[in-house]
């Protein structure tokens, strides 16, 4: 029987890491590359991955869109999808990498009760995604450290951050494979002229640094302007946080102290990843109702306003692409013939009204050269 058991855990697990998720290339994609174009040393790995490039007739700013740092907050890829699958750029070009984290993205956490798939429904049926880890696969790097040692800063940092690909910045072309990632995206900035680059996350209700931009000095100005313009325009609160100087390894710190790239990161609430939760089920991960939640928010004990209709993924997915489209139209604004224009790209209200899926292409459909899997 243990014989048994093991074995079909072990095909589950084994079905997971090798389940990929089909994108399809919109009209605005050019083309799409790997990341280890920009560091050989990826080659080959579980952390290389699919780099799309969007690409305006008219030349502008350059954006990079970074989505799955964290693999268990699916919003970022569910947004990142939405760009890729629908916009033309106008002006400029963007990036976007949608599975930041590979490795973590075939990786899983049963101990906490994590899901392995979620489906969003579409008009043409359900998208099947891959539900991911905070961090990489040891499979896939390892052993973990009893402490890691942040290069080049020395900080002491927990052992597991040294598989958490927002612990490893800027990193270093011969570290650690995690390290090696971050590196490889300094480079692919640099090589590519790069302006801004935006992290987008998930945080828990309970945790105060969520529902938010977090940006260092030198992007402030620009995430100050957002916040205020999404909500007189747009109707929803998402405030500021200040990038720590003395917290290292964070996308939003490093890139911009080691680049000439503004680093912005995103968090959405995402109610799933909060301890004082009902089972973690694939209901409570798409629409964020939880009673215990609920509770909680009635005490004053949660940083987001909460009740009976919870956190949709939709109002997740909305708040990000309408602060990331807001981002690089601040960017634009400041940036005379460098702007970044986006069309076909739906914002907050849109997506809470027609839902995640309705921006989604069926691949079965798709021409086959314009399916990529991640």
């Amino acid at each position: 029987m243990i014989a048994v058991i093991t074995g079909i855990a072990g095909w589950q697990f084994y079905q997971h890491r090798n389940y990929d998720i089909p994108i399809v290339a919109g009209p605005g994609v050019t083309h799409v590359g790997k990341l280890s174009d920009y560091h050989e040393g990826l080659k080959g790995t579980m952390a290389d991955t699919n780099v799309f490039f969007l690409e305006g007739e008219e030349e502008g700013g350059k954006a990079l869109l970074i989505a799955n740092t964290h693999s268990n907050e699916p919003a970022a890829i569910l947004s990142a999808m939405v760009f890729i699958e629908n916009a033309v750029m106008e002006k400029g070009s963007l990036i976007v990498i949608p599975q930041f984290n590979n490795s973590a993205g075939r990786n899983t956490q049963p101990g906490d009760g994590y899901l392995f798939y979620f489906d969003i429904p579409t008009d043409w049926g359900n998208k099947k995604f891959r539900f991911g880890n905070r961090v990489a696969s040891p499979l896939d790097q390892w052993p973990d450290p009893d402490v890691y040692i942040h290069y080049p800063d020395g900080q002491l940092l927990s052992y597991m951050d040294v598989r958490n690909t927002n612990r490893t910045w800027p990193g270093r072309m011969d570290g650690p494979l995690m390290e090696q990632v971050t590196f490889a995206t300094m480079e692919l900035m640099r090589n590519e002229d790069v302006d801004i680059a935006i992290d987008v996350h998930g945080a828990e209700t309970m945790f105060p640094v969520t529902n938010c931009i977090v940006a260092p000095q030198k992007s402030m100005r620009i995430a100050m302007m957002t916040s205020l313009t999404v909500k007189s325009k747009e109707g929803f609160d998402n405030h500021v946080e200040p990038s720590p100087s003395g917290f290292r390894g964070l996308s939003h710190r490093e890139i911009g102290d080691y680049s000439e790239v503004m680093p912005f990161l995103l968090e959405a609430p995402l109610p799933f990843l909060d301890q004082p939760t009902g089972p973690k089920t694939e209901s409570l991960l798409l629409d964020g109702k939880d009673p215990f939640l609920l509770s909680l928010s009635k005490k004053g004990k949660l940083f987001v306003p909460y009740d009976e209709t919870g956190w949709p993924m939709e109002k997740r997915v909305g708040q990000h692409t309408s602060v990331c489209l807001e981002i690089m139209n601040q960017f634009s604004r400041k940036s005379p013939g460098g702007e970044i224009v986006i069309n076909q790209i739906p914002k907050y209200h849109e997506v809470v009204e027609n839902g995640i899926g309705y921006y989604y292409h069926n691949p079965e459909k798709a021409e086959k050269e314009r399916v990529y899997y991640n």
